[in-house]
């Protein structure tokens, strides 16, 4: 009964962030991406915080943890969300959600050169078997690749932010609870979006253009994707491990291409299905060498 709350946690997580790509295409017809991010960010840390606060484990974060914090936050939602939303005005739902997923694939690329851990033969046939499931996403045999270049190069800048982030993350005090850590990653971020906002959008924008889809899809940004699907992630992950947690990222473009087919109308063929498909292998592929630890013991443990 634990293992299915806790894989029940995982799949929620990973749906609330195949819906933040549908959410985020709605969003930016209403708000342009640095004000969508920034507006995004606020709302999510007044939650964050007043939630922290209520249930009595707010922390204050403690001076020689602020370069952390600062680096974490430069990464991720800064640098991550810029190539993520950016990327989002320039290709499809399913591919930036198939691009996204390729995370737990280059993640040992980049440790192999910081921590010199080691790369796998299954690391190598999987990022290859999964780089060809994305060239087929994004490949139309009449037409070529048709694919906005600059979107692809944006969305392989959230990868690798997201995986700079995680790399940080390691750097971050224990002293922090989960729920701290993410809202000052939040709070953080603030403070590289806001002159950037400054800088962009401020003279230009206007509430005249914002829709309630809008309106709604910021919202559901904030709450689910910021908020609570960080949170489900995280949870999962002190219990479970890193490993068999990002299984589930593979779940991420399958939602996403089912999403995006019925409520944005995005044209779902055969050959992106076959792309799909072939790039979760890919990353099952990746993780064959992570399976040979036991899962830990859960039970008597709360979620």
């Amino acid at each position: 009964m634990q293992k299915l709350k806790l894989y029940g946690a995982i799949s929620l997580a990973m749906l609330f962030w195949s819906f933040s790509f549908i959410w985020t295409r709605q969003a930016i017809l209403s708000f342009p991406p640095i004000t969508l991010v920034t507006l995004r960010l606020v709302i999510a840390s007044v939650l964050l915080f007043l939630v922290s606060k209520v249930a009595g484990k707010f922390q204050v974060m403690r001076r020689e943890d602020v370069k952390w914090f600062l680096l974490l936050a430069f990464f991720e939602p800064f640098l991550y969300y810029i190539g993520e939303t950016y990327g989002l005005t320039m290709v499809e739902s399913t591919l930036a959600s198939v691009i996204i997923s390729t995370i737990p694939l280059f993640a040992p690329i980049l440790a192999y050169f910081l921590l010199k851990e080691k790369i796998s033969i299954a690391n190598i046939a999987g990022i290859l078997v999964s780089l060809s499931g994305v060239f087929l996403v994004i490949y139309e045999p009449k037409n070529g690749l048709t694919t906005n270049p600059w979107g692809i190069v944006l969305m392989f800048l959230a990868v690798f932010s997201a995986i700079c982030y995680t790399t940080t993350l390691r750097k971050i005090s224990t002293h922090y609870s989960t729920f701290n850590v993410i809202f000052y990653q939040s709070l953080v971020g603030l403070f590289f979006f806001i002159p950037t906002f400054l800088i962009t959008d401020y003279s230009t924008f206007t509430f005249s253009k914002v829709t309630t889809q809008g309106l709604f899809a910021l919202f559901m940004l904030a709450v689910f994707a910021s908020v609570i699907a960080f949170v489900l992630f995280a949870g999962v992950v002190r219990k479970i491990g890193v490993a068999r947690t990002n299984v589930f990222v593979n779940l991420i473009p399958v939602f996403t291409a089912i999403l995006a087919w019925w409520l944005l109308d995005e044209n779902l063929t055969a050959l992106k299905f076959a792309g799909i498909a072939i790039t979760v292998i890919g990353l099952f592929v990746s993780q064959l060498g992570k399976f040979k630890f036991k899962l830990k013991q859960i039970k008597g443990t709360e979620y």
